[in-house]
């Protein structure tokens, strides 16, 4: 496997089309909260401040066409003005509602903008976060590809161990029995077992 230095994983991910990270449950899995690297936490921070901040403007933008079309048709209400009092006080609320219509404008204009840029910057950090989780996967990935040739290793040196163990317990109890059966047939049964009591009570 090749060093993660070896690598250039923004070119590898240069221009291709990838899925929110911080939306895909199999991300945080592999990087829950309580192992997260300083670094990757920095970035997904990012990117879900421009999508909050995306959410938000969607909303407010919402909420401005709606306030601006609320105050148009008071203006259609209003235009009726004349010297009365009443007509007074209606050029007096046309004249406030232009003026709130100008400042939810501009306000609508600068959203609009601002909208037109946060895909490429969330695009952007996205990148970011996903060029440096892989590095890290690929990091554990070999990290864990040694350990498991080393356990690998380790297992087989165990296996090797346990087949002596169990050769050498085979042949000792087939001694056993030889010793066992020879000294059965010598001494006899009565002072065989009477020899193994005097033994046990010893220990």
């Amino acid at each position: 496997m090749r060093k993660k230095e070896e690598i250039d994983f923004a070119k590898i991910f240069k221009g291709k089309k990838i899925p929110i990270v911080v939306l895909d449950e199999r991300w945080h899995q592999l990087f829950p909260d309580y192992d997260k690297p300083a670094q990757v936490k920095v970035l997904e921070n990012k990117l879900n401040e421009l999508m909050k901040q995306q959410g938000k403007l969607t909303n407010d933008l919402k909420d401005l066409k709606k306030l601006k079309k609320q105050l148009m048709g008071e203006i259609i209400t209003h235009m009726d003005v004349s010297d009365s009092k009443e007509g007074k006080m209606k050029e007096k609320k046309l004249d406030q509602n232009q003026r709130l219509i100008r400042e939810i404008g501009e306000k609508i204009k600068d959203s609009e903008n601002q909208l037109i840029d946060l895909p490429y910057q969330i695009k952007a950090a996205n990148e970011e976060l996903i060029i440096e989780s892989t590095a890290i996967c690929y990091k554990r990935l070999s990290d864990n590809t040694e350990k498991i040739a080393e356990i690998s290793q380790w297992v087989q040196s165990i296996r090797e161990q346990l087949k002596v163990k169990i050769l050498d317990k085979q042949d000792k109890e087939i001694k056993n029995t030889e010793i066992y059966n020879y000294m059965h047939d010598m001494l006899g049964p009565e002072l065989l077992q009477e020899l193994d009591e005097d033994i046990k009570k010893g220990k």
